[in-house]
């Protein structure tokens, strides 16, 4: 791909050769551009032989239906990935935590994506397509509606298949419900909520029983050492009185 100012032509054909064994099988790779084409070829998989200098990435119209966990780490200066029109349906932990800082866009859209979260996506602060997916709207999707960089124009096209509150929410799109005052996370924080205070009432109801077992325990040694007391023989007065005379003649 990289063309060099002042070097033979000689040289610019074997680096254009380079390109040529770099790039994946059935694509092809404009060396001026750096840009790597693969759409529309039957692809089921991303493709690994992919040029580490690609700026632009073109996998949009395949059959491609996951994407693994750092398939994109050996790209540094991508600036674009198409991977509309595809199969995807899941997206691996972590799966574009690895693209590069200098994306300025991911397109997503007229996929198969029905869940996704913001740990799939990492830090990237590329524009991003989302839309034409069968999403079932959760709080995960929420968050993720709310960290990314969506692109304005096409943020209506985000909708809700199916939802985990209610069938109403069914064909709406997220960012309107949003804007309309439902909240996805609301429910799943009060869970947690509720889930707390058990946690902490079981711990109380343990510190207490611990408290009240030391307390009884305490008693009981009190009163045996009392008991023990007791026992023990008194001295008789009068004896004690002869004893200290005795002593003093």
């Amino acid at each position: 791909f990289t063309a060099t100012v002042g070097v033979s032509p000689a040289s610019h054909l074997h680096s254009f050769s380079a390109c040529i064994l770099l790039c994946p099988e059935g694509c092809h790779c404009a060396w001026e551009t750096k840009t790597v084409h693969c759409a529309r070829v039957g692809l089921r998989q991303i493709p690994m032989a992919i040029p580490p200098n690609t700026v632009a990435l073109h996998l949009e119209g395949n059959e491609i239906s996951s994407i693994p966990d750092g398939v994109f780490q050996n790209l540094p200066h991508l600036r674009e990935l198409y991977l509309s029109h595809n199969q995807i349906d899941s997206l691996a932990p972590g799966a574009f935590r690895h693209l590069s800082d200098e994306l300025k866009l991911l397109d997503l859209s007229d996929n198969r994506l029905q869940q996704a979260n913001r740990e799939d996506f990492g830090l990237t602060r590329a524009k991003t397509r989302l839309f034409h997916n069968p999403w079932h709207c959760t709080c995960a999707l929420q968050e993720l509606m709310e960290t990314l960089n969506l692109e304005p124009e096409t943020v209506n096209g985000i909708v809700c298949e199916s939802s985990e509150q209610s069938s109403e929410h069914a064909g709406q799109p997220l960012v309107k419900l949003l804007d309309a005052g439902v909240n996805f996370c609301s429910l799943q924080r009060k869970t947690t909520d509720i889930a707390m205070l058990v946690t902490m009432f079981i711990w109380f109801t343990m510190v207490i029983a611990y408290v009240v077992y030391y307390v009884r325990q305490n008693q009981a040694e009190a009163r045996r050492h009392l008991e023990y007391l007791k026992s023990l023989p008194t001295p008789l007065k009068g004896g004690s009185e002869t004893d200290t005379l005795s002593t003093g003649m």
